[in-house]
């Protein structure tokens, strides 16, 4: 019978124990990827929002809504709501990232004047980390 199989015939306690603490650290670790998503994305929405209110952009409240932050970024930055659209080229292998890429920072670009900063300074948005930094000064210098 299947019952009589004794525990140490599956690898012994000292192995399930194991993968129970290789689970627990996996679901510890995706928690804390979780809430670290979360905190990013409310800071990107707070920064995003408040230099839409201080560049006088209409429905600035779009910051916190999935893609629709892109809409208020391209009214931000002055530029047509279509080019939303050239971010599908990012599905072209290579030179659909370097596209994202150029897109992102023409945006940030523009975005950096109409803050009344050098549009350079835009372009730092695209380098991962700095760009929080980036999005910060926007919103919270003058």
């Amino acid at each position: 019978m299947a019952a009589d199989v004794p525990i140490l015939a599956l690898g012994g306690l000292g192995m399930l124990g194991s993968l129970g603490n290789l689970a627990a650290m996996g679901g510890l670790l995706a928690a804390i990827v979780a809430v670290v998503f979360i905190l990013v994305y409310i800071y990107c929405a707070v920064t995003l929002m408040t230099i839409a209110k201080k560049t006088k952009t209409k429905n600035a409240w779009l910051a916190w809504i999935p893609i629709a932050n892109l809409y208020l970024m391209t009214q931000i930055a002055e530029v047509p709501w279509w080019t939303i659209l050239l971010l599908l080229l990012g599905f072209i292998p290579l030179a659909g990232v370097l596209i994202v890429l150029a897109l992102c920072a023409f945006w940030w670009w523009k975005i950096a004047e109409n803050r009344n900063k050098p549009g350079w300074f835009g372009l730092l948005a695209i380098i991962p980390v700095l760009n929080l930094v980036v999005m910060g000064v926007l919103a919270w210098t003058d």
